[in-house]
C-alpha cells in the first residue's frame, strides 16, 4: 500500500531551523558514522524527529550540496519506518565522498543509519 500524499510532506516542524539546535546536536548528540555522511542524534522535546542537513564546501559546489540535501529530504520523507524513529534531532552532515555518490547509494546509507537508530531504541524488538 502506498502512503498518502499528506504522509510524504515535509513540513517546517519536521526540520531544524535554529543554529542553536544544530550546535546542541553537534555538542551533546551521539554520532553514527557512514561512508558518505555522519548522523548526529540528540533527543528533543518535540514528539517527532526533526531533520537538519549540513554540507561544507569541501563536498562540492552549491549544485552538488543542494542535490544531496534534496535527495536526503526525499529519502527521509519516503522511508516507510519513519514513524518508528525516536523523538530526536537528526543532523546529517555530508562527507566529501558523497559528491560522487548516486541517489541509490546515498539512500541506502541513510536507510542503514536510520534503521540503526530504530533498532537501538530501548524496548524495540526487531
Amino acid at each position: 500500500m502506498r502512503a498518502t500524499v499528506s504522509d510524504e510532506r515535509f513540513p517546517r516542524q519536521r526540520s531544524l531551523r535554529r543554529s542553536a539546535d544544530y550546535q546542541q546536536c553537534y555538542r551533546a548528540g551521539a554520532r553514527r558514522q557512514g561512508t558518505l555522511a555522519t548522523l548526529h542524534v540528540r533527543a528533543n522535546g518535540v514528539a517527532t524527529p526533526r531533520l537538519g542537513l549540513t554540507a561544507s564546501r569541501k563536498v562540492g559546489g552549491a549544485v552538488v550540496r543542494n542535490r544531496l540535501k534534496r535527495w536526503t529530504r526525499e529519502s527521509f520523507r519516503r522511508w516507510p519506518r519513519r514513524g518508528e524513529l525516536p523523538a530526536a534531532d537528526l543532523v546529517v552532515h555530508f562527507k566529501p565522498a558523497a559528491a560522487a555518490a548516486t541517489h541509490a547509494e546515498l539512500a541506502g546509507e541513510l536507510t542503514r543509519l536510520w534503521s540503526r537508530l530504530v533498532d537501538e531504541r530501548p524496548g524495540h524488538r526487531p
